[in-house]
């Protein structure tokens, strides 16, 4: 006998949210858990359904539940919902309020467990509104799982969530996946056939990411290809900057990829400018790649590079300390070589996938003992 687990994501769009919850499905003990998707009918997580069903995950769309579709939405959520019987019910939240019509669902169909994985660290300021619904989210939530001790601190000091209601489960990913060799065709269509470094970066176009800020300081990086992976709302910004700012012949706007494993084994530093984040999987997959990284030192990054040791952390919005850590790393191929095994290694030892989903199985346990709901025995 298995428990069904009911995975939700309100999703409008594929990244590390929903990539963080396809490493969970894809590493989860199926002798004990069938795992269920629930989704919203959006054109923009096409990826994350292609691989659930992949990955032989039954997918089920169910209404949105925003504005004036909420009100009908609702008991036909609540329906599906206990067409399921599940155990478990798992929200994954892009942000602090995602999925917060799903939870109270959850718990108005008396699903034993409800458990909330929370990706995103929140920027302040923000409103009184914002408390209000979080206390109320929460009162629907009896486990919330951090994705790193800054998202988990942020919850109980700002939002005054119980510390014994977060448990802190870093994000992982399966970092064999990364350790490609080069190839040189890619290599010279990326540098255009110039010897000059590639440095990568993977990430949503969006404020948040602080592209605008890396694109100031290539200005003062001359020898360079920038490689910017990824699209999102701020694309035709960000390029109409790179023009106006005279580098636009030395960064390359990739789009969204499926290769950034065979991306990462042809640059030489990869950087990540975020102006706030929870922990990314873009800098774990670059460490893993045994590549050197500069980041932000913005929410759970810190937890991930150690600074001088895998990488250098610079502060965000700072174009200037930017470049001039970037250029650190670029003028010195042997430091930059000691970061990258440094990272991997690290990366190998406090960041396993099957860690991660080995301890998330373990909590389902463990909360459905205190129900007195038998967890199944392998």
């Amino acid at each position: 006998m298995t428990h069904t687990v009911v995975h939700y994501v309100d999703s409008a769009a594929f990244g590390g949210n929903e990539q963080a919850l396809l490493h969970l499905l894809a590493h989860s003990d199926r002798g004990r858990w069938r795992p269920v998707l629930f989704h919203h009918p959006e054109p923009g997580i096409a990826p994350l359904l292609e691989e659930a069903h992949r990955l032989n995950v039954r997918t089920r769309e169910v209404p949105r539940l925003q504005g004036m579709g909420t009100i009908p939405g609702f008991p036909l959520f609540i329906k599906y919902l206990r067409g399921e019987n599940p155990a478990v019910f798992h929200a994954h939240l892009n942000w602090l309020l995602s999925c917060k019509y799903g939870l109270a669902a959850a718990a108005l169909a008396r699903v034993p467990l409800v458990i909330a994985t929370l990706q995103q660290y929140l920027l302040p300021p923000w409103g009184r509104s914002i408390f209000l619904q979080q206390r109320l989210a929460s009162s629907f939530v009896d486990q919330y799982i951090a994705v790193s001790h800054a998202v988990a601190r942020q919850l109980s000091l700002d939002f005054r969530v119980p510390p014994k209601k977060v448990r802190v489960i870093h994000n992982s990913i399966p970092s064999g996946k990364y350790d490609r060799p080069v190839n040189p065709e890619l290599k010279a269509a990326l540098n255009q056939g110039k010897l000059w470094p590639i440095v990568l970066t993977v990430a949503r176009l969006d404020d948040q990411k602080g592209h605008k800020f890396l694109l100031e300081a290539i200005c003062q990086l001359p020898e360079a290809i920038f490689v910017l992976v990824g699209d999102g709302p701020e694309r035709a910004s960000l390029e109409a900057q790179a023009h106006n700012l005279g580098v636009s012949g030395r960064v390359l706007f990739l789009g969204y990829r499926t290769d950034i494993p065979d991306l990462l084994a042809n640059c030489d530093l990869f950087v990540l400018p975020s102006i706030y984040e929870g922990l990314p999987l873009s800098v774990l997959e670059a460490m893993a790649a045994g590549k050197a990284v500069v980041a932000t030192a913005v929410g759970g990054t810190p937890e991930a590079v150690v600074d001088s040791e895998t990488g250098y952390l610079v502060p965000p919005g700072d174009p200037a300390t930017l470049a001039i850590a970037i250029r650190s790393i670029l003028s010195d191929p042997v430091l930059a070589g000691k970061m990258g095994v440094a990272g991997q290694a690290r990366v190998r030892q406090e960041f396993s996938v099957e860690t991660m989903a080995q301890t998330v199985n373990q909590i389902y346990i463990d909360l459905l003992k205190r129900h007195n709901l038998k967890a199944c025995q392998p």
